[in-house]
């Protein structure tokens, strides 16, 4: 008889062999009345537990799965490979071949795999809880009894799924059927194929479920099999589920309340002579030293000491989250020897009975490499999972839970944190227990004083780390390489990097009222088309000079200021994200204060933020690839009432629900915040920023960014236009040098003013926000985007939309000098206002027609 087989003939008594004959469902099965009907092999397959669940209180718990119980590993594979064995002889060899086997995450991903080995040919697939950077769902289901639903299937190669060969589907049970249908519906619906076949443990579906497989079968037109390890149905009287809870919440109470002395009984794991350890239900245990000898406190071993270096093959997937193929299997395989004796070295000399905890999903590599161990060691070897799943604990031979360790998730789920849990380990008697992770669960939660290491030290003498690298696919970029000067903008090519598509040869751009009325009428969006870039008149440009030379150390100070406060909350080299385009003339100004400071050449982009729209999905993309997204900080110009701020963090929000990519900060970076809308700033003063009354001429000559489904298809940046026959008035440059040239006279002043900031509540009043909306109601006007507060924002609207009126505070100075000159050139009122917040604010006209106050359709005149 083959290993395998000989494996799942002798596991299948072995739970009840060791309990001494009780069934470890019998303490459900009293109380509530449940019954498990069908083949004699079912009560040796599972056992019951119970669980805070208000979808089903009870649980069927696999003895042979390796996820609660802990089991001899050659059983658990074994069970699997047969399994396979099975489907291949279904199949045949020449359908085998083309078939792709995918398994169910988390409790059946090590049991696919099983089955995928014994399938032998075919490729396999699990789906995962764990969203990954830079990879695209090629599918989804829910799973409707599962405290954690979602699952997304991550092919490193999206044809895995697509071929027409039979789909293999793996799960520890099948009770209803309703993960199985709700995955075949997403596949077929995107992937169809003429055949599927289930494979399960057990299959307890009622008859009435057996049907609905059969039927759905019939409407899309395939066949589908299934193959199970045993058969039969599980009988729940009336009322079980509140019936269950009730037990549950009792227990739970009862445990609560007696503290460390619960009244429930203590679990007693039989264990070889010695090695018996009495241990509590999910409470903590006197800890142990050397064999039964008794610590004062729980000690792990120093963290040099605990890791075992399992020289894990290059570039070899840690599991199937992205695929495995039978080329994996080979070279796991011929690295399996060498990996265990890695493990038998680091193990005392005196261990007899040994634990292999796997992490979740990461279930096949620790179960392939505890099967080693016990073939080529004669260590007692056991093997089971850390998992998500609540269960009830109760220490007694006739319930399949007997200890509970719970400890704080380690592997920054993209649900947030929350506790996962050790079944069936304290208590147990092992020697020594081997942890395998992958790399993304190896981080300072996993060694914390209540972390899994620490939890499973007080109840073992030994406690080992094995740390596998986390698999992540490398996909060549669809997305190009960013844009630089001088093919793109006057800057140099080191300024800025331009995450833009290159629309320069599109003519884009629209007479300023017919843009406004087609706007306001809702027949097009802002971002579909661009103003007639302002040529300033000789007078203008005098005007921006003299601020220029007026505020230039102002500005200075400020970038100076918001830099190092960024350096100093962000870490010492941080991305900078220009938001284009008001955004990258700050973004290089704080570029080079860095540099000049602290001799850093910080990287520097900008991506295009469209109002209404989000944030260009690809950019981001593209710095997810190539950057720490926590290392990127979004830098802007200045805010006004928040409004892009508002955008950018619900852009990010919904960016990490489609693409699973987290770290992003939604905090902007600005040099000035006159509406209080961001904590990190260089000044709260309105004042005159002279990037803020030009153009492109004064942002490296590119427009504001476009977005048209006609010109920006699905896998390309925002456009925008560079606009080379404007480089005679081009000041962008001469600007930028200017202001950095004042950088070493307001050094110290910006480094004082910037720790007094760091000291200070800098949390956002949104007072910007308010003042908006008490203007709309005292001025009738029925949309907050149509008023545009700030010096910088109410230039804007004096050169790209159809003003109404400007408000000015009253005793505003040299600061709207620009502003009253193209207020005067456009025909628009400047009325002055007492307490205003801001400087100034332009009203974009609530009604427009073509007889608004300065709408004449003209460019901006002398």
């Amino acid at each position: 008889m083959e290993k395998a087989e000989k494996a799942v003939n002798e596991g299948e008594h072995q739970v009840r062999d060791e309990a001494d004959g009780v069934w470890s469902g019998s303490w459900v099965a009293e109380r509530l009345g449940v019954e498990l009907v069908g083949e004699d092999r079912l009560t040796d397959l599972l056992g019951l537990a119970l669980r805070r669940n208000p979808k089903r209180a009870h649980l069927l718990v696999s003895n042979v799965l390796g996820k609660h119980v802990p089991q001899s590993p050659s059983v658990v594979h074994g069970h699997g490979v047969e399994l396979g064995r099975r489907v291949r002889e279904l199949l045949g060899d020449e359908e085998a071949a083309r078939a792709v086997v995918l398994g169910y995450a988390e409790t059946a991903t090590g049991l696919g795999h099983s089955v995928a080995d014994g399938l032998a040919l075919a490729p396999y697939l699990h789906s995962t809880r764990r969203p990954v950077a830079g990879v695209m769902a090629a599918g989804g289901f829910e799973e409707a009894h599962s405290h954690a639903t979602s699952h997304l299937l991550l092919p490193e190669d999206p044809a895995l799924l697509s071929g027409d060969g039979p789909l293999v589907l793996v799960d520890d049970e099948f009770s209803t059927g309703n993960t199985v249908l709700n995955t075949v519906r997403d596949l077929h619906g995107r992937y169809p194929r003429r055949r599927y076949v289930v494979v399960a443990l057990v299959d307890m579906r009622s008859a009435v479920d057996a049907g609905r497989l059969e039927a759905f079968a019939r409407e899309i037109g395939a066949r589908v099999d299934l193959v199970a390890a045993a058969s039969g149905t599980v009988r729940l009287p009336e009322g079980v589920l509140e019936k269950g809870q009730e037990l549950v919440a009792r227990y739970e109470a009862e445990t609560a309340s007696a503290g460390a002395a619960p009244s429930w009984p203590v679990a007693r794991f039989p264990a070889p002579p010695n090695n018996g350890v009495a241990v509590e239900a999910d409470q903590e245990a006197t800890p142990l030293g050397a064999r039964g000898t008794a610590r004062t406190t729980p000690t792990g071993p120093e963290p040099d000491d605990n890791r075992i270096d399992l020289h894990w093959p290059a570039n070899l997937p840690d599991g199937a989250r992205h695929g495995f193929t039978p080329a994996h299997r080979e070279r796991l395989g011929a690295a399996l020897p060498g990996m265990a004796a890695r493990i038998a070295d680091a193990l005392p000399v005196d261990a007899r009975r040994v634990h292999i905890l796997g992490f979740e999903e990461l279930m096949y590599a620790p179960l392939r490499l505890a099967c080693e161990l016990e073939r080529v060691t004669d260590i007692e070897v056991r093997y089971s999972t850390t998992t998500r799943s609540p269960v009830l604990a109760v220490d007694d031979p006739g319930y399949a839970i007997r200890t509970r360790l719970a400890f704080p998730a380690h592997d920054d789920p993209a649900d947030g944190p929350g506790e996962r849990y050790a079944y069936n380990v304290a208590g147990a008697g092992f020697d020594a227990v081997v942890v395998v992770v992958d790399s993304a669960g190896d981080t300072p939660a996993l060694h914390a004083p209540d972390g899994l290491l620490a939890r499973l030290a007080a109840h073992t003498p030994r406690v080992l780390l094995a740390v596998i690298p986390s698999y992540a696919p490398e996909r060549p970029s669809m997305l190009p390489e960013p844009l630089r000067g001088p093919a793109f903008s006057s800057y140099a090519p080191e300024e800025v990097g331009w995450l833009l598509r290159d629309l320069s040869d599109v003519t884009l751009e629209a007479p300023t009222e017919e843009r406004e009325e087609a706007i306001q009428s809702g027949g097009a969006h802002y971002a579909e088309s661009l103003p007639v870039e302002y040529q300033p008149s000789e007078r203008y440009q005098e005007l921006f000079h003299a601020a220029l030379d007026d505020s230039a150390a102002r500005i200075a100070q400020a970038a100076g200021v918001v830099t190092e406060t960024v350096l100093a909350e962000r870490g010492p080299r941080p991305v900078l994200v220009s938001l284009a385009r008001a955004g990258t003339p700050v973004g290089i100004l704080m570029r080079r204060w860095a540099r000049h400071r602290h001799g850093l050449d910080l990287p520097h982009y900008a991506v295009s933020i469209v109002r209404g729209r989000g944030i260009d999905a690809n950019a981001l993309r593209w710095l997810a690839a190539h950057h720490d997204p926590r290392d990127v900080v979004f830098v802007d110009g200045w805010t006004g009432k928040g409004a892009i701020t508002r955008e950018l963090a619900q852009a990010l929000e919904e960016f990490e629900k489609s693409d699973g990519v987290t770290g992003f900060s939604p905090e902007i970076a600005v040099l000035a915040d006159p509406g209080s809308c961001v904590r990190t700033y260089g000044t709260r003063e309105d004042f005159l920023i002279p990037s803020a009354c030009l153009n492109s001429t004064v942002s490296g000559l590119i427009s504001r960014t476009v977005l048209r489904a006609d010109m920006v298809g699905p896998h390309d940046f925002h456009g925008a236009k560079f606009y080379r026959e404007l480089a005679g008035t081009d000041v962008s440059v001469a600007f930028l040098d200017a202001v950095s040239a004042r950088f070493p006279e307001v050094e110290d002043g910006a480094c004082a003013q910037a720790k007094e900031l760091l000291a200070a509540d800098r949390s956002p009043t949104w007072e910007g926000w308010a003042a908006v909306e008490r203007i709309c109601e005292e001025y009738g006007i029925h949309d907050v985007n149509l008023v545009k507060p700030g010096v910088g924002e109410t230039t804007r609207v004096l050169l790209r939309r159809v003003p109404w009126k400007i408000l000015a505070r009253a005793g505003a100075g040299s600061d709207l000098d620009h502003v009253r000159l193209l207020a005067e050139q456009r025909g628009v009122p400047v009325e002055e206002v007492d307490g205003l917040p801001y400087t100034c604010v332009g009203l974009i006209h609530p009604k427009y027609t073509r007889g608004a106050t300065g709408a004449d359709g003209k460019a901006v005149s002398a």
